[in-house]
């Protein structure tokens, strides 16, 4: 201990001798968290305007470190006014555990902010509103789950830390801290669905079968992947319900990804015309509606015969976009213009039943005729 510190806590005691010693301690303890906070104001407002006129990464910084620097210095001050209280043992032994516990806390929220700031630091190179946001989304994926992962890692490892300084409990700490013995066993069975969840984030950000704003077909529904937590994803339908399921499913059952690799997709449309319909004109007016459309992403355009029917033929035209809304957008519109125009310009292409009737020659209708007035 420094030699003015020493002094101080030889002498403080004597010009606090007239009061009794749990008021003195009360008004030591008390002064040195006051002091923590009024240190902690000046220094956060000191530093907030020195990074005023920065960029917001250095704002944010200091705000979000904040919380950490205030318990580090109650932390360090009350540790100071523990020595020059005039404390009983016990006392002096009980306020040095909670000035211990409160330092392996401190230790996790400084790893926690500092996971926050590595992940905000790397995500800002990345753009999830960019039109080919496919690298984005996937950096994005990998570092919000892992960050939900070793926060959760993080959060256990500072808990099992301060449990083991507590006799009665220490135990407990070192069974969750080591996954061992009868009460991490007892912990590991109750928390399995939670650890397999954890286990399942981890493969999912590795593996990567899906990544945020994926468009994809779960349980015969068609939506984007809108939030991916350290137990459950969030897939937003296309009429803005919510489908929530756990990490597992994207690992054991099938569905269907339809950005895994490119957000660009080929839209089919299918109609069922007459034998007549004029094929080649309606490739050149496919080609115009599509180059008209902004949907169109300018790679895909085709028409083919792709089935005969017994009063009508499949014709399917194959359009491409550069993501799922705008395919589903762009077939939509190609359906309504070719019908659209198909009515006005070529009603004979329309499917209809045909029925034949072959006239009966004049001999036959006069037999007929003269069988009926016999009759």
């Amino acid at each position: 201990m420094p030699e003015g510190i020493t002094r101080i806590a030889r002498d403080l005691p004597i010009a606090l001798g007239w009061m009794p010693p749990w008021l003195a301690n009360l008004l030591i303890l008390a002064g040195a968290a006051i002091l923590a906070l009024l240190l902690h104001r000046v220094l956060f407002r000191l530093a907030t305007r020195l990074v005023q006129e920065r960029d917001l990464f250095w704002r944010s910084l200091v705000a979000r470190t904040s919380g950490p620097v205030r318990l580090g210095i109650i932390t360090f001050v009350l540790a100071i006014a523990a020595e020059l209280a005039p404390l009983a043992p016990a006392g002096r032994s009980g306020l040095r555990h909670l000035l211990l516990v409160g330092f392996i806390c401190l230790l996790g929220w400084v790893a926690l902010t500092a996971l926050h700031i590595w992940t905000t630091v790397h995500l800002r190179r990345f753009r999830l509103e960019a039109e080919d946001n496919l690298l984005a989304r996937k950096h994005a994926t990998q570092a919000r789950i892992l960050k939900r992962v070793a926060g959760t890692v993080i959060i256990l490892f500072t808990v099992a830390a301060a449990l083991m300084t507590f006799d009665g409990v220490r135990q407990y700490g070192v069974s969750l801290l080591a996954a061992g013995g009868a009460a991490g066993i007892v912990l590991g069975l109750a928390l399995q669905p939670l650890l397999r969840n954890l286990f399942a984030g981890i493969q999912l950000a590795v593996t990567q079968p899906i990544r945020l704003d994926d468009a994809v077909i779960v349980e015969g529904e068609w939506g984007n992947v809108e939030e991916i937590s350290s137990t459950y994803v969030v897939v937003r339908l296309w009429d803005w319900r919510r489908m929530i399921l756990p990490l597992s499913y994207f690992l054991e059952q099938p569905f269907q990804n339809w950005t895994r690799e490119g957000a660009s997709l080929i839209g089919s449309v299918l109609l069922y015309l007459d034998y007549t319909a004029p094929l080649e004109e309606m490739r050149a007016k496919l080609r115009e509606i599509v180059r008209s459309s902004p949907n169109w992403d300018g790679q895909v355009v085709t028409l083919q015969v792709t089935d005969f029917r017994q009063d009508t033929m499949e014709v399917r035209m194959l359009v491409s976009a550069g993501n799922a809304g705008r395919a589903f957008d762009l077939r939509c519109e190609v359906r309504e213009r070719i019908i659209i125009w198909l009515q006005a310009e070529h009603p004979g292409a329309l499917p209809r039943r045909r029925a034949e009737i072959e006239p009966a020659s004049r001999d036959a209708a006069r037999q007929r005729s003269l069988s009926g007035v016999a009759g």
